[in-house]
């Protein structure tokens, strides 16, 4: 064909590489890219499941907490026999007692029938809370909650391994004692029992408002992590 046919290949050569947007002669608007949303690291924690990582993580320190103090006043002090005694201030001692009931020697098991239907139903006590403990949105709540649930399950392994739980803590005014000889678990129990019932009497309005506050930041925080 000569050079005309060199020429026209040529041409159909360039059009073909030709960016898309200049071929046949004209300008074409290009389509605009759908922004993307960078990656900016960890999705934030949902706060509700953060104060729920809260409680579990206090009801775990309240447990160790309760079992420390217990083995260092009976193997590190060696206050383990019934009637043993030191006294830390003029109005608090340790003095070691054998709690077969429950908190505060309530309900004391006198069988091993006892003992073990009382391991029992304490411990479905304290699957209860933990259920009641993950179905709470406040912080407070769920606090008061975890200190229950530490204090049971620490009272539960000693009554547990040794048949009894372990008392040490004896607070005295004269011979005047407004409780029982406790332990931290009772403490924690005791709290955590007046917070439940104080805040259930008093915080009903306060509560709610929080908890929608929380709800709102949910939904705000699921928004925008589509």
């Amino acid at each position: 064909r000569g050079c005309d046919g060199h020429t026209d290949i040529r041409k159909q050569v360039r059009a073909l590489l030709a960016p898309a947007s200049f071929r046949d002669g004209r300008r074409r608007s290009m389509r605009p890219l759908r922004a993307r949303r960078r990656p900016t690291g960890c999705r934030p924690m949902n706060p509700i499941m953060k104060n729920r990582i809260i409680g579990c993580v206090t009801a775990l320190a309240i447990f160790v907490v309760d079992q420390l103090t217990k083995n260092y006043v009976t193997k590190g002090l060696g206050i383990d026999r019934v009637g043993d005694a030191m006294e830390i201030l003029p109005f608090f001692d340790l003095r070691f007692t054998r709690n077969f009931g429950v908190s505060l020697g309530m309900f004391e098991a006198t069988s091993p029938e006892m003992r073990w239907g009382l391991v029992l139903v304490t411990a479905l006590i304290a699957l209860v809370v933990t259920v009641w403990m993950m179905r709470e949105k406040l912080l407070a709540d769920i606090l008061a909650l975890s200190l229950i649930l530490g204090g049971a399950l620490g009272n539960i392994k000693d009554r547990y391994d040794l048949g009894y739980v372990v008392d040490f803590a004896d607070l005295h005014f004269g011979e005047f004692r407004p409780f029982l000889i406790f332990n931290v678990a009772d403490a924690a129990i005791t709290i955590g029992v007046v917070i439940v019932l104080a805040r259930a009497f008093f915080m009903g309005d306060k509560d709610k408002a929080e908890v929608d506050g929380l709800m709102n930041s949910k939904a705000a925080d699921a928004a925008e992590s589509k």
